[in-house]
């Protein structure tokens, strides 16, 4: 086995979500006496939202590849693929391991013309569904279907996106593996202590139920049902207040629609957040109404909290939440169920806080960070076994 094995690890831009985590800690992580890890990834969007401040604070300092964080086209991933494989025929890495999309075309195509000898992809979510047209999303497909033949190991962050990836015939069942997601969610377990500091910022007393949607203001969040079902939860109970916390390209349009559906009034738009703790103790009922997810940052953080959830039952959330256990799934695009959820929480709160504490059992410690490192570190060391890179 060679003194370290060395890791690049690429991700399309470090816009606040889970993969952008997910990429930090096991970077982080694997940065230790059998292995050294980079860290590389394109530029976030303006509205996106930035998690370069957790890397700074774990000491993870990402090498920038501009040409990753650029729209999807032929020419940008051309040229994606170029600078990723001078990086790689530079740092001459064991494992190349890409997550998302765009990094994981350029970065598997250019490990792969480079000759590194073990090449795993992240599938965070898929795009085989409810993003594009269905010519857009064959095409897609294809390309996936491609890149996975190239792939020692796809990971899955759920047993329902591993489904689906076998599935859609994007690599065989022997090829994917479900590795969790890891997060950092010791913080959130004592939220309770927290209660009170977002209501006191905003001016909402306590007996005003607060129902909030923690998530990018783009399409396939789908906050228009929120927004729906706000207005037949303010029907049947006037006091309730709304919080949507993200941002994105949606922000001046789904104002437009709050002012439409008569909810403004009730409805903050919190922008993105740094002391989310603060905000789930807070929160009377978490919810995400997503067309597609693969494993929801948000709802773990939630549950974690203790925080009771309402979301639609699409992707990995089947993962994460056990309908009826430890939160309520609905269809999604249905804002009448979507409601319905949100009003049973409300009137019966004892039934929610059971649900949190479920919930809390369920997140913890399964998506601990720590838990996510053993999980990949063993994976590397199988792999580098197989190539004979280790006895």
């Amino acid at each position: 086995m060679p003194e370290k094995l060395r890791v690049l690890r690429a991700i399309t831009r470090l816009n606040i979500g889970g993969p952008a985590i997910h990429a930090i800690l096991l970077t982080r992580g694997l940065q230790n006496e059998r292995f050294s890890s980079v860290l590389v990834t394109g530029l976030e969007g303006p509205h996106e939202g930035s998690m370069r401040d957790l890397a700074s604070k774990h000491g993870v300092e990402p090498r920038v590849l501009r040409e990753l964080g650029r729209e999807v086209s032929p020419l940008n991933d051309l040229r994606a693929t170029l600078a990723m494989y001078r990086l790689i025929r530079k740092g001459r890495p064991h494992i190349v391991h890409t997550h998302m999309a765009k990094a994981g075309t350029a970065g598997r195509l250019a490990a792969r013309l480079a000759r590194v000898p073990i090449v795993v992809h992240t599938f965070h979510g898929h795009t085989f569904h409810s993003y594009w047209g269905p010519v857009k999303s064959a095409v897609f497909l294809q390309i996936e279907r491609a890149l996975g033949a190239m792939t020692d190991r796809v990971i899955a962050v759920g047993d329902a996106q591993k489904a689906d990836i076998a599935h859609y015939g994007v690599a065989p069942l022997n090829k994917i593996l479900t590795i969790p997601l890891g997060l950092e969610i010791e913080p959130m377990l004592d939220a309770e202590q927290h209660r009170g500091r977002l209501r006191a910022e905003l001016g909402i007393v306590d007996d005003r139920p607060l129902i909030g949607i923690v998530a990018r203001l783009v399409p396939i969040k789908a906050h228009e049902v929120f927004l729906e079902a706000a207005s037949i939860i303010r029907a049947a109970s006037p006091e309730s207040t709304f919080l949507i916390i993200g941002d994105g390209e949606r922000r001046a349009e789904l104002e437009a629609l709050a002012r439409q559906l008569g909810v403004a009034d009730a409805t903050r738009f919190l922008g993105w957040r740094d002391d989310m703790r603060e905000v789930y103790a807070d929160l009377d009922v978490v919810t995400l109404c997503s067309n597609n997810e693969g494993s929801p940052v948000a709802l773990i953080e939630a549950l974690a909290a203790a925080r009771p959830v309402v979301s639609t039952r699409v992707g990995g959330v089947p993962n994460v939440v056990q309908d009826g256990e430890s939160g309520l799934l609905v269809p999604p695009r249905d804002p009448v169920a979507f409601a319905d959820a949100v009003l049973a929480l409300l009137r019966d709160p004892a039934r929610g806080t059971q649900l949190g504490l479920a919930g809390r059992r369920a997140v913890f410690p399964k998506h601990a960070s720590t838990r996510l490192v053993q999980d990949v570190e063993r994976l590397y060391l199988e792999l580098a076994r197989e190539k004979g890179l280790a006895a």
